[in-house]
């Protein structure tokens, strides 16, 4: 196979980041102990590039790179710059927060690099092998990051129950690819459904089928669910922050690729399926937050929630309200957990249950001011942008006929409103302690809220903005 420039073009996010990433371990190892914070810096500086590079090639013709394996086409550079820039936000809430006795972990961002470097390449996966190497290379460093926290036995208990899990669904995946190309005869997504006399075949149904499970490890889909809250309440917050945003729209990447990518004249197939799990979905991740009184457990139920959210979006075959949708939230949930991690200590995650925000609208305004807006943008009440993008994937199932999920959709809304607002409550009725002042949240992370904050308004009272860039080319949104 020859490789040309137009090749490298259409990968070049990923490229850039890989590369950047050997860089940074390399230069790591150059930085004294006591100056990690460069490291930092580093990854920040290679992860804004990555996100210019892609936001620059937004408006790219599609094509097909290195023998049909990769596509390069406007939803692919699109998640990029969103992956990119959730990284980018993390890191700005880590300096300061991942340390021990004082000291940054400069290897906290090189894994966080390679993890986008994955996640970059599902975006544009057109072929399912790729498609398996992206996923395990955005895994595995996350699996290292929620241990990274050690000796603290949740974050090692959490690292290990993820790997656990992520292990076992890289085993239905693998296996499903393997059905696939055993029916198909080709690894291809654009082929492997089309070859002949195949699209009916049970081998070819169950090949499917298992990739499917395997990608509802990844996004946190009920039945493939429980990971989620052990992992999310024992690894270290900014990892959770992270793992609920960023790896959840790869996930969503890989489904988009493989369904309204790959399997458009299959979609009588898929689709009821994938709305039973929707509606499952969202259920059980709103009933189970309901009783939560730990504030990044009931974030990682709320996650779980809002799959079920984007999942009714992928059921009405409607990508742009996916990736709407997907982005809202990634900035919600941001915005959510820079308010976490600003009122925890630097080395510590003792302040996760609710008690602890009690009086926090009262002692600091401004991150009272964020955790409620944040809440409000998770509840979908405008102008916010989670009001936005529940319109438009209820929208999109109403006019693919599936009113019934839609209906459900409102209903569990209504639902997670009391567990959101309970959160505001605690924060603004509720009296604090005097005796344990809450510490003043450090530049960079003040900044990340800002940030976050600034695109659930903007987004939300200008959504124009976000679907001129995504609306445009986007992966077919008709069968």
């Amino acid at each position: 196979m020859m490789i040309n420039s137009t090749d490298v073009v259409a990968v070049l996010p990923f490229i850039s980041v890989a590369l950047g990433s050997v860089g940074l371990l390399i230069a790591d190892l150059l930085i004294p102990a006591e100056r990690r914070h460069v490291t930092a810096w580093l990854a920040a500086a290679l992860l804004l590039t990555a996100a210019v590079i892609a936001l620059s090639l937004l408006g790219s013709p599609t094509f097909e790179a290195f023998g049909g394996m990769v596509i390069s086409d406007p939803t692919a550079f699109f998640l990029d710059t969103l992956i990119c820039t959730i990284g980018l936000v993390t890191i700005l809430l880590t300096l300061r927060y991942n340390q021990v006795r004082g000291i940054l972990r400069g290897e906290f961002y090189i894994l966080l690099a390679l993890s986008i470097s994955g996640m970059t390449l599902v975006t544009h996966a057109n072929n399912l092998l790729i498609l398996l190497l992206g996923i395990e290379l955005l895994s595995i460093p996350l699996y290292v990051l929620c241990g990274i926290a050690r000796p603290r036995l949740e974050s090692e208990e959490s690292a290990l129950k993820y790997f656990l899990t992520g292990a076992f669904a890289s085993g239905f995946l693998v296996y499903g690819i393997a059905l696939t190309y055993g029916a198909s005869g080709t690894l291809s997504l654009q082929t492997a459904p089309a070859a002949p006399n195949v699209s009916g075949d049970p081998l070819l149904l169950i090949g499917i089928g298992l990739i499917l499970v395997g990608l509802g490890f990844k996004v946190a889909a009920v039945p493939f669910h429980l990971w989620a809250p052990d992992t999310y309440e024992g690894a270290p917050t900014t990892v959770t922050a992270f793992m609920a945003t960023a790896t959840k729209v790869a996930g969503f990447a890989a489904l988009l690729r493989v369904l309204h990518g790959g399997l458009p004249g299959m979609e009588s197939t898929w689709q009821p399926l994938v709305a039973i799990i929707a509606a499952a979905t969202m259920i059980v991740g709103n009933l189970a937050a309901l009783a939560q009184q730990n504030l990044k457990r009931m974030l990682a139920y709320s996650s779980i929630a809002h799959a079920g959210y984007a999942l009714v979006g992928v059921a009405a075959h409607d990508t742009t309200s996916v990736v709407f949708y997907l982005t809202g939230y990634a900035f919600t949930t941001l915005a959510a957990f820079a308010v976490i991690t600003a009122i925890g200590s630097s080395e510590g995650e003792e302040m996760q249950f609710l008690e602890a925000y009690s009086g926090l609208g009262r002692q600091k305004p401004l991150l009272g001011a964020v955790l409620a807006i944040a809440m409000f943008s998770l509840i979908g009440i405008p102008p916010t942008v989670g009001f936005i993008g529940k319109y438009f994937v209820f929208q999109a199932a109403v006019a693919k006929g599936l009113v019934w999920l839609a209906v459900l959709g409102v209903l569990t809304s209504a639902m997670a409103a009391y567990y959101y607002l309970r959160v505001v409550m605690v924060a603004f009725i509720r009296e604090g302690s005097a005796a344990a002042p809450l510490p003043t949240p450090s530049a960079p992370r003040n900044l990340a809220a800002a940030i976050s904050v600034a695109a659930v308004f903007v987004l939300g009272v200008v959504p124009a903005l976000l679907l001129s860039m995504i609306g445009n080319g986007m992966l077919s949104t008709t069968p």
